[in-house]
Formats: structure tokens, sequence, C-alpha cells
């Protein structure tokens, strides 16, 4: 996967200053160094684009490089919600959408996920396109959340899904999340309300079509 995912950065990636910073500003704050690959990224402000949502919900902030792909994806017209348990993460990504002009469009709501997602389903609220970059153990917790919020034809899109390469390549090194992805992949490939695939683009991401 590294080769494959090389070669498309290689072609397809142009400098992009803005996402760069953000890259920095991450390391420079000591965070984990997680954030999606630059392809995934143009791939996210691409799918919001040409799907043309506009209430977009994202579980897992970290510095706001995922955040403002998808944010870049509607523009002027949209709005963002993401969902970050810690603070410190959250108010980073806040200064860093502030930095690229969608600092008022997006809010932030800090804590565990799962309580965050509980507290917008009491309150009905209703979102067109999902990304899911957060703790492996609760993915399939986000999914149901997500189809609950979804809109009809809403999208998902969850990264990290091929671990590497290890959920399909017994030889390949296992992370501390494959047997997760493994069985979240079923869960979702045989989901009633969902019409998926996954695309083998950083770490894998799969893209699923709510069905109600």
């Amino acid at each position: 996967m590294k080769v494959i995912n090389s070669y498309i950065d290689t072609v397809f990636h142009k400098q992009d200053t803005m996402l760069e910073n953000v890259i920095s500003s991450i390391e420079e704050n000591g965070m984990p160094a997680i954030s999606v690959s630059a392809s995934s990224g143009k791939l996210l402000t691409m799918l919001v684009s040409m799907t043309k949502a506009k209430n977009v919900l994202e579980i897992g902030a970290l510095g706001g490089y995922s955040g403002i792909c998808l944010a870049r994806g509607f523009g002027s017209a949209g709005t963002l919600t993401s969902l970050e348990l810690e603070e410190q993460y959250a108010q980073l990504a806040n200064a860093n959408l502030m930095k690229a002009g969608f600092g008022e469009q997006v809010t932030y709501m800090i804590g565990p996920a799962l309580q965050s997602l509980e507290k917008l389903v009491q309150q009905k609220q209703q979102f067109d396109f999902f990304f899911i970059d957060a703790d492996k153990d609760n993915y399939e917790n986000y999914l149901n959340y997500c189809v609950k919020l979804a809109s009809s034809d809403a999208i998902i899109v969850t990264d990290n899904v091929l671990a590497a390469g290890s959920v399909a390549d017994p030889s390949a090194k296992s992370k501390r999340y494959t047997e997760l992805m493994k069985k979240f992949n079923v869960a979702v490939a045989n989901h009633p309300q969902l019409e998926s695939v996954i695309i083998p683009i950083g770490d894998g991401m799969t893209l699923s079509k709510v069905k109600k």
C-alpha cells in the first residue's frame, strides 16, 4: 500500500501551504501524526463537493486537517460539526479552520463522541455527509449513530479500514485495530441500510450511501 499511495500522492498531490502548516502545527503541539493522507484529504473535498453536501459531521478533529478538506468541499455554503474528545485538539483544529477561512462555519463538541452523538439524536439533527476517523473500538457504534442522523442518500466515509493492508494480507504486520477493522468491514458490507465499497487510498476508506 505504501508504494501505491506514494505513487498517487506524487502524481496527484500539489503543494498546499495551508495543509502543510496544519501538519506542522500538529507536530509542534506534540500531537500524533495521524491526519489523513494528502490524497485522502483531496478525496474528501471532492466527495463533499460532488454530493453537494451542506451539513457535515466529523468524528475526530485532531488538528483540523480533515476538517479543512471537508469544509473546502462545501465552501461558503455549508457547516461542519466536529466531535473531539480532547479539548487541546479541538482548540488547535478551530485555530486552523479559522486560518483557512471556515471558523464561522464549524462547531466543536468536546467530550466522548458517543455522548455527543446521543445529544445530536435527541436534538433530531440531520446530516448529509459524515466522516469517521476516531477510536477504532467504537467504529460500529459511530456508524450506527451516523445512520440514525443521516438524511436520505447521505454519505458516510470511514478511514483506516484497511489497517495498512493487514485486513487482507496475512504477511502484513498487524495493527492494533486489524481485527476490529475486519469485523467492521463485514458489518458495513452487510448493513441493510448501506450500500458500500472500500477505496484503497491512504489507509483505506469505506464509502457508504445511506438507504432510507
